[in-house]
């Protein structure tokens, strides 16, 4: 007999072997009819599949976010099967669950899948679908699971990672055999709504030294409307993303042959960046912050110091080894490095809170399948600061802190976001430093620190650096995922690492406490960020340009569009002449696909009467006002950070 745990934590007895469906039936009929799967033990597992150990069951159902997730997987399967049947020499990769559907790789010796190769392919997905398949879920030795794949170099490196007690769970649907212990549908016949989206290229594994694989990708859903939901949110997503945007506006570029994660950014985006850096900088150095310059290399030593090496090394570059027994290190991080500034004069209890920042560049080693855009890239230039504080100056510094990143968050129109309190995990002791004290004190006091200022937050175990807790500021994203966008950290480990001292009012050495934080995350995150969230129509004081000056005849008006076009320029606004060659109305649609916010067009009554006509971006009427009119206008737009309100 097997012990099966409830989530209500009722205890009921079953014979060996059982299965998830004979557990779903002791507890109603209705039940069993819902459900697709279990979760066992924390495994997704076959509704079908016997339970022969003692455990906690969950019974997943088609309406929960897993039942969905085990639709997704079978019809990877489905994709797989038909693939096989329509091309007799495609290999087969990694086929699983994506973020909103499937995926399966593939490689094909006679030419890749094209995407008008989708309808052929669906319709082949729908005979399988219609002919009541069942899956099937074999659990074999190694040999007769390299066997089953035999000729698949891709499926036979999955089967022998796939070895556990010397044997393989396999599922196959027709002659197709995929490689996975996951859950899936007992028939394929509920995968009646689904659709085939795009292909890419992804690295076998990941890894760019391996070969590129073809990625299909597609999503599918127990009811149409759910679909017709999730093609309106991706056609949402086409129209927010970074990538296409700054394509479009010519915002930035990834040549993967001059290096992958390595964006060029055009002088549009280049704006944008410089625009960011100089109000975040002016923004902190009016807090009391200082900013400096540090080196990008560090020798290796100072990592190792950190905690870096032990803690982070997947993450980091190879050293540089210099030839003389020195090893220079890329900075994956920059608190070692304004430790540094710390720790060159001696400090004084007079000094403190001492508050050093910098736009600092740091290097990490991504993976090339996890590059994307601005979002995720290998060199990045961080909105970084530390803070050292007296221990009784925590609570003040960071209420200080949180009150700089909610007045910047003001500044950009963002207001959806929530505070997270990052916690480790004490289990984790191989992420986390060692050092139970430690970790307790720090929490405390950060949870204290949160209690006292009355916000709201949530508790999240796992999520903390290796050196401290911290605050997390989890901000939604356009398309309603949610990322961090900026951290306030407590750090007692690294001032005792490097043995940090200020002396007190009492004229002894005392230990101070760093506080890490970052308001506006990386200069390449927060453009894409801000980029999809303003869907690439800037506020003005951040539109890379401004003013577009269009002149009806270019020998009638364009002297004075000339004029006015220095006058702004003079008021530092940035403004462009369109004296090209083309029709005046080519020319204003032209200004609003780029997102111009202020077309000024001038013609003979602007030039007679010293006034200029207005059209801001997104709307259809045009104003007429005087110059020194618009001046004033849009000189306001750009101090008030465009708010309106």
């Amino acid at each position: 007999m097997v012990k099966v745990k409830f989530p209500d934590g009722a205890i009921k007895e079953f014979e060996n072997g059982a299965t998830v469906e004979t557990v779903a039936q002791s507890i109603s009929t209705s039940l069993a009819k819902k459900a697709v799967a279990g979760r066992y033990n924390g495994q997704l597992i076959d509704f079908n599949a016997p339970l022969e150990a003692d455990g906690e069951i969950e019974i997943i159902t088609k309406d929960s976010e897993d039942g969905l997730k085990v639709l997704w997987q079978t019809a990877s399967l489905l994709l797989g099967a038909s693939l096989s049947d329509l091309y007799s020499e495609m290999k087969f990769g990694e086929g699983s669950v994506s973020e909103h559907g499937f995926f399966l790789d593939t490689d094909n010796a006679a030419g890749q899948v094209a995407e008008t190769e989708f309808e052929k392919i669906t319709q082949k997905m729908q005979e399988i679908v219609k002919s009541g398949a069942k899956v099937e879920r074999l659990v074999v030795d190694e040999k007769e699971a390299l066997a089953l794949v035999d000729g698949d170099a891709y499926r036979m490196e999955l089967v022998k990672e796939a070895v556990v007690s010397g044997k393989v769970i396999l599922h196959k649907l027709g002659n197709f055999v995929d490689v996975s212990a996951g859950a899936y549908l007992e028939k394929v016949s509920s995968i009646k709504i689904f659709k085939l989206l795009s292909v890419a290229g992804a690295y076998w594994k990941g890894a760019s030294s391996n070969p590129m694989l073809q990625r299909i990708y597609g999503t599918a859903f127990y009811k149409q409307k759910e679909l017709d939901a999730e093609l309106q949110r991706r056609q949402e997503a086409r129209e927010r993303d970074h990538r296409v945007i700054g394509n479009d506006l010519d915002l930035f570029f990834v040549d993967p042959k001059a290096g992958a994660g390595l964006p060029y950014w055009m002088p549009n985006g280049a704006t944008i960046r410089r625009t960011i850096e100089r109000y975040i900088i002016d923004k902190e150095v009016s807090r009391g912050y200082e900013h400096v310059y540090t080196p990008v290399l560090a020798n290796l030593d100072l990592y190792k110091q950190s905690g870096h090496w032990d803690h982070y090394r997947e993450d980091m570059f190879p050293p540089m080894d210099m030839g003389d027994g020195e090893l220079l290190e890329l900075r994956p991080m920059n608190c070692p490095s304004h430790i540094q500034i710390y720790n060159h004069h001696i400090r004084s209890y007079r000094d403190l809170p001492l508050r050093i920042a910098e736009l600092g560049m740091m290097h990490r080693y991504e993976k090339s399948g996890a590059l994307t855009g601005l979002s995720r890239v290998r060199e990045m230039t961080l909105n970084d600061g530390h803070t050292f504080v007296t221990p009784d100056q925590i609570e003040e510094e960071f209420k200080n802190t949180l009150q700089l990143m909610v007045s910047v968050y003001a500044d950009f129109d963002i207001t959806d976001y929530r505070f997270r309190l990052s916690y480790r995990d004490p289990k984790n002791t191989h992420k986390y430093f060692d050092d139970d004290e430690m970790w307790e004190k720090s929490q405390k006091m950060l949870k204290s620190a949160m209690d006292d200022l009355g916000l709201d937050y949530f508790e999240a175990e796992g999520e903390a650096a290796f050196y401290g807790p911290k605050l997390d500021v989890q901000t939604k994203t356009a398309l309603g995922g949610e990322e961090t966008l900026s951290t306030i950290q407590l750090d007692f480990l690294l001032p005792e690492k490097f043995d940090l001292h200020y002396i007190g009012a009492d004229g002894e050495e005392h230990r101070p406490v760093m506080i890490h934080r970052g308001i506006v995350s990386t200069m390449e995150r927060f453009t894409a960020y801000l980029t999809e969230m303003y869907k690439g129509a800037f506020p003005t004081w951040l539109s890379p340009k401004q003013v577009t000056i269009i002149p009806v005849k270019n020998e009638l008006h364009l002297a004075y569009c000339e004029e006015l076009r220095a006058r702004l320029a003079a008021a530092n606004v940035r403004v462009s002449i369109d004296d090209r060659n083309e029709k005046m109305g080519y020319k204003v649609r032209q200004a609003q696909v780029t997102k111009v916010p202020y077309i000024l067009v001038v013609g003979d009554q602007e030039v007679a009467s010293n006034e200029v006509a207005v059209r801001r971006y997104g709307e259809k009427k045009t104003v007429n006002v005087t110059k020194d009119e618009f001046v004033n206008e849009i000189l306001a737009d750009i101090a008030s950070y465009s708010r309106t309100n």
